[in-house]
């Protein structure tokens, strides 16, 4: 079910706010976290994201109790296993993070879809614009949380990048929930325990994201020539399990150790691109060998003619891979400045990959600097590679607001 919200023409600037309390009870965290926005604008504001522990067990009264605390038109968000806010990272006590926008000359138009729906809805783009309510014409991204127990999320971002071709798709799932109804959904004022909800953000905004798979590539590129579904027999015309096993008698004693239990297999998603860089590649588990037929299976369907590289993934390599797609970000400023972000981040990484806390956010404030920032770890995570948007694992994945 769709609800439309008519575009307001204002001429004052975008204003954004992040907030973050780790009071024990909902209530008093709720209203530590308005304390900290301040004054909301005089109308209120457009937009609230909010993220809240499970730790809380009265989480379903959050879209109210922030209706009280914090006036705003609209409201998305969901619980989390962690939360991330106002440059900290918080994975085993209660926490709520908001992050407050006003939105002059943006159309916001929010969205909940069901599993039900998916399987109702047409094949023609018009069908998707209208389970979604959203034209194509002007719309600048999608923010989007889902519960992982309930829906099939890769065919709701198939039908998205189907209708809504190169528009930007970021979110995650929501975490912390042990089992179905486990987890919360908070779509303006009521909380869901199924579904997808989101917002379509049109207008006088550009939505970048950063997707960081944690990740660096070993060995060269190769070109598959003989492959079956998940199945990957040839590559460069050779046996995959023979140029694997080359491979690892050539690559460095640090990256074997590695590769022995933490390789994955980089599919390049820029088919026009023979030399595909840091980042343009969609990481999949390698989920081992299939001695019968001498293949290797891979958490991907494959093709013939598709660019693949062997990576692999540690706290040093997922850190590097981060600096370096931040950094690479900056080089390109898309944005004249980031007025602020969402951060939604793989509950593999934080604390438990890096040793320490708030390695993502401290990272994004040293390079992006001090926009404000939210969001929580999740279940999986929702990026764009390159022009097709997935559902990843152990991935951080940014989306950077600005004016366009």
């Amino acid at each position: 079910m769709a609800h439309r919200t008519p575009a307001e023409t204002r001429t004052e600037p975008m204003i954004w706010r992040d907030a973050l309390s780790t009071e024990a009870t909902l209530v008093d965290a709720v209203a530590a976290c308005a304390d900290a926005l301040g004054p909301a604008p005089e109308g209120g504001w457009d937009m609230l994201f909010a993220f809240a522990s499970t730790h809380y067990p009265d989480l379903d009264q959050l879209a109210a109790l922030l209706a009280r605390h914090v006036p705003h038109r609209h409201l998305l968000g969901c619980s989390g296993g962690g939360i991330i806010g106002a440059g900290r990272e918080i994975e085993f006590n209660p926490a709520v993070s908001l992050v407050a926008a006003r939105l002059p000359d943006v159309t916001i138009t929010p969205f909940h879809v069901t599993a039900d729906d998916l399987a109702d809805v047409g094949r023609g783009p018009s069908a998707w614009h209208g389970l979604v309510g959203a034209p194509r014409e002007g719309l600048a991204g999608f923010v989007l949380v889902g519960d992982p127990f309930s829906l099939p999320m890769e065919v709701l971002l198939e039908g998205l990048d189907f209708a809504y071709a190169g528009v930007p798709v970021v979110g995650g799932l929501a975490s912390g929930g042990d089992g179905p109804e486990g987890n919360v959904l908070f779509l303006d004022g009521a909380p869901l325990r199924s579904g997808a909800v989101g917002v379509a953000l049109s207008g006088a905004l550009r939505i970048d994201t950063v997707v960081a798979q944690g990740v660096r590539p070993i060995g060269p590129t190769m070109m598959v020539t003989k492959a079956d579904g998940h199945h990957l027999f040839e590559v460069d015309n050779h046996p995959v399990l023979e140029v694997l096993s080359d491979l690892f008698d050539e690559i460095p004693e640090e990256d074997r150790a590695l590769a022995r239990h933490a390789l994955f297999l980089g599919v390049a998603q820029r088919a026009a691109d023979d030399n595909p860089g840091h980042g343009d590649f969609l990481v999949r588990n390698l989920l081992g060998a299939d001695e019968p037929t001498q293949s290797l299976v891979v958490g991907e369907f494959l093709r013939e003619g598709q660019l693949v590289r062997l990576h692999v993934r540690d706290a040093a390599t997922s850190a590097f891979d981060l600096d370096t797609l931040l950094s690479g970000y900056v080089e390109r400023r898309p944005l004249a400045g980031t007025a602020g972000a969402l951060l939604f981040s793989c509950l593999g990484r934080g604390r438990g990959l890096y040793g320490a806390p708030d390695h993502d956010s401290s990272r994004f404030r040293a390079i992006i600097g001090n926009a404000p920032l939210g969001g929580f770890f999740c279940n999986g995570e929702i990026g764009p590679v390159g022009d097709t948007t997935y559902l990843h694992g152990y991935t951080s994945a940014f989306a950077l607001f600005g004016r366009p």
